[in-house]
Order: C-alpha cells, then sequence, then structure tokens
C-alpha cells in the first residue's frame, strides 16, 4: 500500500463532489485527475452553494500514482474519480461570485454561488442583436466586478450583424451611445466577431498571460468566442430560441480553457446568465460600486443616509439631470437598489 501524498494543483472544472484538477508537477507534463473532496465538505465553505470553482488553487492527497497526461479541454481528463482528494482550498486573491438563483426561489437563506477564484479580468459579452443588447445586465456585472476588486472589459461579440441586418427602429444607435458612455467611464470595450475574426487579436492581447472571465447570457457567442479563440477546444455551440430572442444553455459548467500564447492565459467560460442578482453588497454600498456615482457619494444634502430617488440636495440626482450620469444607469441604479432594500438582491 503505498502512502498518501500531498500536491497542490488547478480547479479546472467541477460539478458535485467530484472536480478536474491539474496538479503542478514539473518534469512529467501537467497531469489532470478527477478528485472528490474528503468528507464532501470544506471548512469555511458553508456560506457557498458550491464550494470550490475555476481558478481555486487546493491541496490534494493522492490515493495512488495517476497515468500521465496533459491538461486537454474541454474533456480529456486522465484519472478516474477517486484518484485523488482534495483536503483544502489555498488563500484565494479574489472571488467572482452571484447571488444563487435557486435559493432564492426555493426561500431558503440566500447563497453565493461562486463562478471563479483567483481572477485577473472579467470579460462580460453583450451583442448588438441575437439576443438584443441588454446594457442593464452589463451593468449588474460591473458592479459585482467592483465590488470584488477585480478589472473587467465589455466584448461586444457578433459585430457582423451590423452589417448584415438592418435596424429600422435604430437600436444599434442606443447601443454604441451606452457602449460610450462605458468607455468614457473607464471601462474598456471591444468590439469583436467569433464568425469572421474581427477584433480577436485586441481580445488575444487584452488577455494574455492573465485569467480572464466570460460572462454573458445565454446566446451572446461565450462558446463561438472560445472557439475562435482556441479551435480545438470545440466547445459546443447553440442555436438562439427564435421564439424569445434569446440562447439556450449550451455551456453547462464553468471551465478553464487554456489560451496559447507565450505567457500562460486562462479563460474561465461559463454557462449563459439569464438573470445576475450581485451578492455581497448593502443597498447603502451600491453606490460605491457605479464609477460615476462614487465621487459623489456623501455629498448630498443628507450624506450617506440619502437614497437618491427625491432627496432635496441629492448630487445622484443633479448628476443625472445634468448627463453625468447616464439616464439609463441611474434607472440600473434605482432597479438594484430597490431590490436590495427588499431582499430580492
Amino acid at each position: 500500500m503505498k502512502t498518501p501524498v500531498s500536491r497542490k494543483g488547478l480547479v479546472i472544472r467541477g460539478s458535485r463532489n467530484i472536480f478536474t484538477v491539474r496538479l503542478d508537477d514539473e518534469g512529467e507534463g501537467r497531469r489532470c485527475l478527477a478528485c472528490r473532496i474528503k468528507g464532501k465538505v470544506l471548512k469555511g465553505m458553508e456560506a457557498y452553494s458550491n464550494p470550490l470553482a475555476p481558478g481555486d488553487r487546493v491541496t490534494v492527497e493522492l490515493e495512488r500514482d495517476p497515468p500521465g497526461g496533459i491538461l486537454r479541454s474541454p474533456g480529456g481528463d486522465s484519472g478516474a474519480p477517486g484518484a485523488g482528494l482534495i483536503t483544502g482550498v489555498l488563500e484565494r486573491r479574489n472571488l467572482f461570485t452571484r447571488k444563487n438563483q435557486k435559493a432564492l426561489g426555493a426561500g431558503r437563506a440566500a447563497e453565493a454561488q461562486i463562478l471563479a477564484a483567483n481572477v485577473d479580468l472579467i470579460l462580460v459579452l453583450t451583442t448588438p442583436a441575437s439576443p438584443p443588447f441588454r446594457p442593464r445586465f452589463l451593468d449588474r456585472v460591473l458592479v459585482q466586478a467592483d465590488a470584488s476588486g477585480i478589472a473587467a472589459a465589455i466584448i461586444c461579440n457578433k459585430q457582423d450583424l451590423l452589417d448584415s441586418s438592418a435596424d429600422p427602429e435604430g437600436d444599434w444607435l442606443d447601443m454604441e451611445e451606452r457602449l460610450e458612455d462605458f468607455k468614457r467611464i473607464g471601462y474598456p470595450v471591444l468590439r469583436v466577431s467569433a464568425k469572421t475574426g474581427e477584433g480577436l487579436s485586441a481580445l488575444r492581447d487584452l488577455i494574455r498571460g492573465r485569467c480572464a472571465v466570460l460572462v454573458g447570457q445565454s446566446g451572446v457567442g461565450k462558446s463561438s468566442l472560445v472557439n475562435a479563440l482556441r479551435p480545438e477546444a470545440q466547445a459546443r455551440v447553440g442555436a438562439l430560441n427564435e421564439k424569445y430572442d434569446r440562447g439556450n444553455h449550451t455551456t453547462t459548467l464553468a471551465e478553464i480553457i487554456e489560451i496559447p500564447g507565450t505567457a500562460e492565459t486562462l479563460l474561465i467560460d461559463t454557462p449563459g446568465i439569464r438573470r445576475f442578482v450581485p451578492q455581497g453588497l448593502g443597498a447603502e454600498e451600491l453606490v460605491l460600486r457605479m464609477r460615476e456615482f462614487a465621487p459623489l457619494a456623501g455629498k448630498c444634502s443628507y450624506g450617506l443616509s440619502c437614497t437618491h430617488r427625491t432627496e432635496p440636495g441629492c448630487k445622484i440626482l443633479e448628476a443625472a439631470a445634468a448627463g453625468i450620469i447616464h439616464e439609463d444607469r441611474y434607472e440600473s441604479f434605482l432597479r438594484m437598489r430597490e431590490e436590495l432594500e427588499e431582499g430580492r438582491g
């Protein structure tokens, strides 16, 4: 019987109590094996609906010497369930989370769902059409990124649709106005097309040497973008639900994809999210997590107790009236604050 050996590794993906872990091997290739959590519970993870996420670094106790292999994603695990036991999670630099909607819907205490750990950059995806541009989804993800202390960028995919489809309603003008406003307040905005290759070089430059997370609603083309950046990944692409003009879920698990390059670049592909609810924020804190709002916090006549709705001398209201704060961003703020006040956020 072999003596158990403790190793460290990177969580690539996981489902229930089985996680694919890439071991920190040197000189043997980077081996991946399926691991279970020892005892099925990780201490200190009780507040989360999932104890581990892609990007987590863990300690693993090997039960046997697994066969060698290189990281292939998706699929291609070497080893088998039970090949190793996860005994602990190493200190995290950060977590990117959202509210667990299943817990909220079931009336249980709201839990946080961990989407990724130890992240350098959030890439929030949107599209000009199919599905429609939804800036308030972007607002929510950006608020969570700010609260988590993680840099964020906006990626507008399917740029080819702007050239191939008529827009009699002029909706693209509204999209351009909002994207320009996001740039004005300091967020990088990249326009890309997974279909034509437009903007992919700039995107590769942006994520090179970093761990980035793709976040977006179903149908915005996350899997197509992964395939364009690394064709051998062969992420499954789904058709759009024509009835509701929104995507069907094709990515069911968050997973790390390695992007080839001179520096290690990790891209975490996440399942499509139809509704994003920020987690870990109080209603009063929200104003501090929206970039153009934050400098005005505490300067209202009612100070930090101002709700920024109807109070005289409210600097947020004045800024919205003057166009310093975009009117749609202000509406996003009001909706998020109401949810937080009512406990729905």
